[in-house]
């Protein structure tokens, strides 16, 4: 054995004893913990509330970095019972991992303290006698307070090295008897990480509430109001009939990650549609299942709405409105129809993976119609879902495009039909599970998109031969008054927002979606996509998303004149293989018939995107447009900032968000957005040999996009200008640096929480429904 290899060995060896001897320490004073301790809450005294005295600070402090799947150490503080689980050293966003990982979903994989230590999770709550000295000195929670409130941010603008903010770093995941050790070596990583601590009001709060044991009055009473319509939606979804059970299933698989809430309920308790083994008028029992369409391994599956018990994040929240009108509107889709359903269909995986397969029964144009009703929704499942985030991930797409959809009428109806026929074409990834091989798969797949664009591009010049040629009449217009038909989608490097209505300039791409390509979208990244699953599984995902990018291109292309098409298809895939671009438009995914839309001379697809504005204008959303900015030479100095282009922007940070003070008036907040400029996305690895830096763009709107501020600026109304000058002129770091002294609330500054505060608050008060807390995990130190 060699010297070196004999010292680690002692290391891990004394490691290891101080660890024992600090286990051993507490037990001697404080007993030996009982993993049952934080099964059942404790009320709080008279006086004192979990709801109104701890929740408040817990979400305004500790909320913020600690709710998605990618929350530190998977402690989640978004419920008492996350608090009450504590934390795991186990990573869940680990794309290299060669076996799928257990799952580890708060309220779905355990339902009590004791099970998660079964699962390998370590309190952060003492767990030992109960005592108000014990319930701090034996508390991981509270040493990690203590020790920032011992051991503050040092007095510097950057923050050293020392603090690895990267979303890659080692998680750092301390149990109790690990702590002493921790605290040692790492003195200035208290609690909140790398931001100011928390006040002495704050800091007095949640030391009383360790003090008293951690307790909980639980959730308030539902109104009887809104459990009256638990009760009719549950009656709807879990109606006898052959149909109502295979609609609800369908219904089911698409809303599963949805905060429902009803349309009448302005206090908005929101609910999870979930499966239960029982019945509606009984406690439910849920079916904890890797996939919604896994087998349910019961004879009858019931569709029960349970109440969410989390604090509502930004990152994750999905809300869908039900009401009388929606009620109509899914019977009028679903239920009125005369089509028969003989039998429902297997669970098999590779007939549940499928949906042209599973529901093959349902009418396609219902389908569709369901799925675009709420477009917006829809698409938010795959960039709000499980992926909180992710690189590899999301660089299959440009950083901004916008959306558009097939209209109803004889295309779709034919399109449907032959979907159903080919179904065996359109299997996706997830038919391999979350244990998927590589190579050997990912070729069948290929294989099988191959041969789909070949008979798609059949299917629609056989169609266009009977004198049916593209016009503004195929895309849907929203039927006069849904917005959802026209939606924005931008990038952030390694997360994504989606909004309605056409934001920014007309950007480079754009994507036309039938109800094939909506389903499978939903189907590959939402219904199918288990995070948790190995790294076949998500490669093999991420690489048939490409297929599907280049489909809805390929239909925007179609639309264009048929001379012009290759050169617009050339433009965006530069550098590309001609094996990627024949998935575009090539001898893969062709369409050689004429447009029937009139174009003059000049700039096809700028022109396309004019008359699409002009044929949507009546359900087009502005909520995002700089027109809805009052103020003339506010509005045109902020279009100015938009303006910005170029290598520049390099150095801007993806997302910012921006108080903009001018008094007397209170303040307003903008979000400016960097979108990347790119060659093509067509490059699983090393995405810098894309990227084309004079290509970058600005996009300005008032209020908020995003979840992810990558920094805070806090902007005079008279600094617009010098701040667009700053911006234009940046070519180094340093020259980032100087403008940030300028303008940024840096995580370092004492103010920090303050500045938080007010644009937490802020944005709630704009968006009431679609907004929750933002999370502070992609904040720069620089």
């Amino acid at each position: 054995m060699t010297t070196n290899w004999k010292s680690l060995l002692l290391f891990i060896v004394v490691l290891s004893g101080c660890a024992a001897i600090t286990r051993h320490t507490l037990n001697e004073e404080y007993g030996a913990p009982d993993p049952a301790r934080f099964d059942t809450p404790v009320p709080p005294p008279p006086g004192f509330s979990y709801r109104g005295d701890v929740q408040p600070v817990l979400e305004k402090r500790c909320v913020v970095c600690h709710a998605c799947y990618d929350a530190p150490c998977q402690l989640k503080f978004t419920a008492w019972q996350g608090v009450a689980r504590g934390t795991s050293k186990e990573i869940v966003y680990d794309s290299g991992r060669l076996l799928e990982a257990p799952l580890s979903r708060l309220f779905i994989d355990a339902q009590s303290a004791s099970q998660w230590r079964g699962k390998g999770f370590s309190a952060v709550l003492n767990e030992r006698q109960q005592t108000p000295a014990a319930n701090l000195a034996a508390s991981v929670m509270y040493r990690a307070l203590k020790l920032k409130q011992d051991h503050p941010l040092p007095d510097t603008v950057i923050l050293p090295k020392t603090f690895d903010f990267s979303l890659d770093r080692v998680q750092q995941c301390p149990r109790i008897d690990e702590y002493d050790g921790f605290e040692r070596k790492n003195p200035l990583w208290g609690m909140p990480f790398g931001l100011p601590g928390l006040s002495d009001g704050e800091m007095a709060t949640l030391r009383r509430w360790l003090e008293l044991g951690a307790p909980f009055e639980g959730l308030p009473a539902i109104p009887a109001a809104v459990e009256r319509q638990v009760a009719d939606w549950e009656a709807f979804f879990n109606g006898d009939s052959l149909k109502q059970r295979l609609v609800s299933r369908y219904l089911y698989e698409h809303l599963f990650l949805a905060h429902l809430h009803f349309d009448d309920d302005a206090a908005h308790h929101y609910f999870r549609m979930v499966r239960s083994r029982t019945p509606p008028g009984q406690p439910i029992e849920l079916i904890a299942s890797r996939r919604p369409y896994d087998d349910p391994g019961v004879e009858r599956v019931y569709y029960r709405l349970d109440r969410e018990r989390e604090t509502i994040v930004d990152k994750t929240h999905l809300p869908y409105v039900l009401g009388r009108q929606r009620m109509a509107r899914w019977r009028q889709l679903f239920i009125e129809p005369d089509y028969a359903v003989r039998e429902l269909p297997s669970y098999a995986l590779q007939d549940a993976s499928n949906p042209f397969l599973t529901f093959k029964a349902l009418p396609t144009t219902a389908r569709y119609q369901f799925m675009r009703d709420e477009a917006e929704f829809t698409i938010m499942g795959f960039i709000k879902g499980p992926v909180c985030r992710g690189q590899v991930a999301l660089n299959v797409i440009e950083d901004r495009f916008w959306v558009f959809f097939l209209a109803d009428g004889d295309l779709q109806d034919q399109a449907g039909e032959y979907q159903s026929r080919e179904s065996s074409l359109l299997a996706l990834p997830a038919a391999q599970g979350s244990d998927a091989a590589i190579v050997g798969p990912w070729r069948k797949y290929a294989k099988l998109q191959a041969e789909y664009l070949r008979a798609k591009s059949k299917f629609l010049d056989r169609y266009a031969a009977t004198g049916k040629r593209p016009t503004l009449q195929w895309i849907w217009n929203g039927d006069g008054g849904n917005p959802n038909a026209a939606l924005t989608v931008f990038r952030h490097f390694d997360n994504a927002s989606v909004v309605k209505g056409l934001v920014g300039g007309p950007p480079k791409t754009a994507w036309v979606i039938g109800y094939g390509l909506l389903e499978r979208i939903h189907y590959l990244l939402v219904a199918g996509y288990d995070v948790y699953g190995n790294v076949g599984h998500q490669l093999l995902s991420r690489l048939y998303m490409d297929f599907l990018r280049m489909e809805g291109e390929f239909n925007f292309i179609s639309f264009l004149p048929l001379d012009d098409r290759k050169a617009v298809s050339d433009f965006w895939y530069r550098g590309a293989s001609q094996e990627v671009k024949n998935h575009v438009y090539g001898n893969l995914a062709s369409f050689g018939v004429q447009t029937g839309i009139r174009f003059r001379p000049g700039d096809p697809q700028q022109q396309f995107y004019a008359m699409l504005e002009r044929r949507l204008a009546p359900v087009l959303e502005h909520r995002y447009d700089l027109s809805q900015v009052s103020d003339d030479a506010l509005r045109e100095d902020l279009a100015a900032l938009a303006r910005l282009r170029g290598a520049p922007l390099s150095w801007f940070p993806e997302m910012v968000f921006v108080r903009l003070e001018d008094p007397p008036r209170p303040p307003r907040y903008f979000t400016l957005l960097r979108n990347t400029g790119h060659l093509s996305v067509s490059r699983l690895l090393d995405e810098g040999r894309e990227l084309a830096p004079a290509e970058n763009t600005m996009t300005i709107v008032p209020g908020f996009i995003g979840s992810y501020p990558s920094a805070i600026y806090r902007v005079q109304r008279s600094q617009i200008g010098a701040l667009a000058a700053a911006i234009g002129g940046l070519s180094s770091a340093e020259d980032y640096r100087r403008l940030a002294d300028r303008y940024v609330v840096r995580r370092s500054n004492p103010g920090f929480w303050q500045a938080s505060d007010e644009l937490q608050e802020a944005h709630l008060s704009i968006a009431p429904v679609s907004g929750g807390l933002f999370d502070y995990n992609r904040l720069e130190n620089r």
